[in-house]
């Protein structure tokens, strides 16, 4: 989280700050720090955590933090995770977010450079778990062969673990071994289309028009 003087240097050049969060303490520090919205990450998101304290405790849903936090903020909120179609959006606008914010939805988009295995196993329908296994920072992929032999034992240690694991990741992509990479996925993930990022932008907005 940078510091406060830095956030106003940045407002003042003409910039709007978003910051990521993903506990009501997290919050509470960025909106000190003057952030103009808080992205609000839910631990259905995929990825990296969007966490900038290490110790953010217990991984919460979108739906809980965003109304936790829409309780104790008037600051814009951008949900984040777990959210694949027109309805997820409308129901995290009910829940107070100011907009979505989607991810996992585009990753078989025509325009994404997904890699060939990451694509393949966004079609096979495994589970997705939290884990520190690839670079030491918690995040969220499909369940893989690696992530399995070293979840357990993944210390906290970003970026330390993650360039121990970067030329293993490296040959399984190029070697398409889907087993010994980073599958990096919500939750939702099995609702994504192979189809053009236009046309994904554009049925999430007949759906979200069609819930109200």
């Amino acid at each position: 989280m940078p510091q406060r003087e830095l956030v106003e240097s940045l407002r003042a050049g003409g910039s709007a700050v978003w910051c990521t969060v993903t506990s009501a303490l997290e919050a509470e520090t960025a909106a000190a720090a003057a952030g103009d919205a808080l992205v609000v990450q839910g631990s259905e998101a995929g990825g990296p955590q969007g966490s900038f304290r290490d110790d953010a405790g217990e991984a919460l849903s979108v739906l809980a933090l965003l109304q936790g936090l829409a309780r104790v903020t008037e600051r814009p909120l951008v949900a984040a995770g777990g959210i694949g179609t027109g309805r997820a959006i409308a129901a995290v606008l009910a829940a107070g977010a100011s907009a979505a914010q989607l991810g996992t939805a585009f990753l078989l988009a025509t325009e994404a450079g997904t890699s060939e295995p990451h694509r393949s196993a966004l079609g096979g329908g495994r589970p997705t778990r939290l884990t520190r296994a690839f670079t030491g920072r918690r995040a969220r992929g499909i369940v893989n062969r690696f992530l399995t032999e070293h979840d357990g034992d993944a210390p906290r240690g970003y970026p330390e673990v993650h360039f121990v694991t970067a030329p293993i990741r490296a040959v399984a992509r190029a070697a398409g071994d889907a087993e010994a990479l980073n599958l990096w996925a919500g939750q939702a993930y099995p609702l994504a289309r192979a189809e053009p990022a236009g046309a994904i932008v554009e049925r999430l907005a007949a759906e979200l028009k069609a819930t109200a």
